[in-house]
C-alpha cells in the first residue's frame, strides 16, 4: 500500500510541515507500506487554468510527475492549516488540478492544524467542497491539532494533550490503512464507472 502525505502549507518551516513529517515517520518502515511526501511549501504548483486540459508544456513538466505519484497511491493524508478560518488557496488549487484518475474512490484522512483553539473549519470545508469530481473518500475520522506549536515536537509527548493526540493520530492512521485495503478491493471489482459518469452531481 502506498500513502501520499500532503503538507498543505506554503510557509517555510511551517507547523503543518512539522506534523506532516511526524506522520511520515510514524508510517515509515511498516511492512507492506510506502509513503510519498508532497509539500506545497513556496507554492510549487501553478494556479489552475484551462491549459491543463490541453497538455500544455507547463503542465507536462510540473503536474504529470505528481499526477503519476497520486495515481499510484492507495490512500491520502492531507495536513491542512487553518488560515483565517479557511483552507489555504494552494490546497484548493491542488484539488482543482486533481481528478478521479488520481483520487477516485481512495480514502483520505484530514489532519487540520491550528495555532490556537481552531481547526474545525478546514475539516468542514474539505468535506463539502473537494470530493465532487475527484470522488475522494474522506474517512469518518479526522484529527485536529490545536495549539500545534506545543504538539509533536519530539519523540516523547510533552503533555497529556500531546500524548492523547499522538494516540488518536495513530488510531486514525491504522483506520486509514484498513480503508485503503478495502477500497483497493472495491476498485478492482470494476463496479466504478468513470467513463459513463465522469463528474459528480
Amino acid at each position: 500500500m502506498k500513502i501520499t502525505i500532503l503538507n498543505g502549507s506554503s510557509r517555510k518551516k511551517s507547523q503543518s510541515g512539522k506534523v506532516a513529517r511526524y506522520i511520515e515517520e510514524r508510517l515509515r518502515g511498516q511492512a507492506g507500506l510506502s509513503t510519498w511526501f508532497l509539500s506545497l511549501e513556496n507554492n510549487p504548483l501553478p494556479m489552475w487554468d484551462e491549459s491543463i486540459w490541453e497538455d500544455a508544456p507547463m503542465w507536462t513538466k510540473v503536474w504529470n510527475p505528481i499526477k503519476a505519484e497520486l495515481q499510484s497511491s492507495d490512500a491520502f493524508i492531507f495536513v491542512v492549516p487553518e488560515w483565517s478560518g479557511m483552507v489555504p488557496p494552494q490546497v484548493k488549487n491542488f484539488f482543482l488540478l486533481c481528478t478521479h484518475q488520481e483520487l477516485g474512490h481512495k480514502p483520505a484522512l484530514i489532519v487540520a492544524i491550528s495555532a490556537s483553539r481552531g481547526g474545525a473549519y478546514p475539516v468542514n470545508e474539505l468535506r463539502i467542497s473537494s470530493y465532487k469530481n475527484t470522488r475522494l473518500l474522506y474517512i469518518p475520522e479526522h484529527c485536529i491539532v490545536r495549539d500545534v506549536e506545543r504538539m509533536f515536537n519530539g519523540p516523547t509527548p510533552e503533555s497529556e494533550d500531546d500524548k492523547y493526540l499522538r494516540g488518536r493520530l495513530d488510531y486514525c492512521l491504522t483506520l486509514l490503512q484498513a480503508y485503503g485495503r478495502s477500497m483497493k478491493e472495491l476498485r478492482a471489482t470494476g463496479v466504478v464507472d468513470h467513463k459513463a459518469f465522469p463528474n459528480g452531481m
